[in-house]
């Protein structure tokens, strides 16, 4: 009788057969632009990822970080062929709300999420305004 692979063992085995099927499916990434608590629980959430040429599908902004480098990272991740989705905390997407405002593509999808020292303003989030905007009175869509 053979033994039982261990729990280890089996996480390893589960993880490699998911990545292997991403890949071969296509899979897309999920990118985070945010402050080191928000990046840091994301990464130990499992979705960073750093490529063979060290390309990496995240970014911490602290008050060293220039707005041409959120900038810069924003475009990059907007026009990666391999990210879906970009999420973003709120208080970088106001430093270059420009940006986020002009990008009316579907993918990758902008989220706008809270950070711990800054809480969600649904006011300032330009995506949700466009939903509301489509969206009647009456829950029905109106339509483009």
């Amino acid at each position: 009788k053979q033994p039982t692979p261990g729990a280890a063992a089996s996480v390893r085995s589960t993880r490699t057969m998911a990545t292997d099927a991403t890949a071969q499916a296509g899979g897309a990434l999920i990118a985070v632009i945010g402050d080191e608590d928000t990046v840091t629980g994301l990464l130990l959430a499992g979705l960073g990822n750093v490529d063979a040429r060290k390309t990496s599908n995240f970014m911490v902004v602290d008050n060293k970080t220039t707005i041409p480098a959120i900038e810069a990272r924003f475009k990059e991740f907007t026009h990666r062929q391999d990210i879906a989705i970009l999420l973003i905390s709120q208080y970088v997407a106001d430093m270059i709300r420009h940006l986020v405002n002009d990008w009316t593509k579907p993918i990758p999808a902008i989220l706008e999420i809270p950070s711990k020292e800054h809480p969600y303003d649904a006011s300032k989030d330009s995506i949700l305004a466009r939903v509301s905007h489509l969206i009647s009175s009456d829950g029905s869509v109106v339509a483009a």
